[in-house]
């Protein structure tokens, strides 16, 4: 089959970005930026500044995504001007600046593509991650501290705000488990299908026999819960202990016991904030966080009830789901989508949408034929 040409590659592209513009109605996207810069230009808005950062949060986002999709639109139309171009004046390095452009808009707008994909009830939230070392001793530490920065800048790649609740040091090296928010539009739907046991291979750094070490960290992934979605919490059932922050190697962040841990007794869900100078701060940001926990867990609990009716024996996503390999060879794959680069330094550098667009589509697929099952 022949190779279509730029302007038919063009062409093609331009009808997914026309049904990706409809799928998320930017008109409606217009109508609502128009509602929140006019709330945003309240002053008493800022009366309350969690709501404030919402209203700001949201008005970001969706401003974002319409100058992108239109962004995009010019960028085509430039591109066909760019390929005449070359073609006139038969310029090589013309034609391959407009090729690699191609690429790059082809990229782009599959990744747009892949957004219209996340419609689950509460894909566009938030996302709560909490990382924790498993099995591996200090590599395992050592790993899901290499996890946090994957995601880290995975985000800051995006332009998303994150902000870290909590992270627990290891006595030699990494950490224990930390748990930080992903400020963006959609990004409990774009990350939670990250959810799972991470696997990684290499020379432990910390074997000064160089032998070949296997280390796990578990990453959990939960919206950040509205108003909306709230869940009683009673709390004859909890335990609040406060303690002081520390950095690593035990280093005092704070001079007070301003740190918060929560425990959840009938669940055994453990929670904690030291990011904050306050205790009440911090005891207010750990509540929410168990608030999102629980939430996730009613779902999981609830579906799990539908599945049992249906008598299916699926296993959860909670398993291992990818093998991060950096000897004797390297790679990073996915265990369910098969998704897989030898690019690990890419990969670990927050180089992570190949797979996470790989997952979205997966989940899609696997929820469409469960509800037609």
């Amino acid at each position: 089959m022949a190779e279509l040409d730029p302007a038919e590659k063009i062409k093609e592209l331009a009808a997914t970005l026309a049904s990706v513009t409809a799928v998320v109605d930017v008109d409606a996207m217009r109508t609502e930026i128009a509602e929140l810069r006019e709330q945003s230009a309240d002053p008493e808005l800022w009366a309350d500044q969690e709501n404030a950062q919402k209203v700001t949060r949201r008005l970001s986002g969706l401003e974002s995504t319409v100058n992108k999709l239109g962004s995009i639109g010019q960028r085509l139309d430039d591109l066909g001007v760019l390929y005449e171009l070359a073609a006139a004046e038969e310029d090589a390095d013309t034609r391959v600046e407009a090729d690699t452009e191609l690429e790059q808009l082809r990229k782009e707008i599959g990744e747009l593509e892949v957004r219209t994909l996340l419609n689950g009830p509460h894909d566009e939230h938030e996302a709560l991650v909490t990382i924790n070392s498993q099995a591996g001793g200090v590599d395992a530490a050592d790993w899901a501290q290499m996890l946090q920065r994957m995601y880290l800048r995975w985000a800051e790649r995006h332009g998303y705000s994150t902000e870290i609740f909590e992270t627990s040091y290891a006595e030699e090296a990494g950490i224990k488990s930390t748990s930080f928010a992903v400020r963006a539009p959609f990004a409990y739907g774009t990350l939670r299908g990250e959810h799972g046991t991470h696997r990684l291979v290499r020379i432990s750094p910390f074997d000064n026999q160089n032998r070949r070490q296997t280390s796990f960290a578990g990453v959990d992934v939960v919206p950040v819960v509205e108003q909306s979605d709230h869940i009683d919490i009673d709390e004859s059932e909890l335990r609040v202990d406060v303690y002081r922050s520390s950095g690593p190697g035990g280093q005092g962040v704070n001079t007070t016991d301003s740190a918060v841990r929560i425990t959840h007794m009938p669940t055994g869900i453990v929670v904690s904030c030291q990011n904050e100078r306050s205790q009440l701060q911090n005891k207010a940001t750990a509540m929410s966080m168990l608030q999102a926990k629980l939430l996730a867990r009613k779902r999981e609990e609830e579906q799990a009830a539908l599945d049992e009716i249906r008598g299916e024996s699926t296993s959860s996503w909670g398993t291992q789901m990818r093998n991060y390999v950096l000897h004797p060879y390297q790679s990073v794959k996915d265990v369910r989508t098969g998704a897989e680069t030898g690019n690990t330094s890419g990969v670990l550098d927050g180089d992570i949408d190949d797979f996470i667009d790989a997952e979205i589509r997966w989940m899609r697929s696997r929820e469409r034929n469960d509800g037609q099952g």
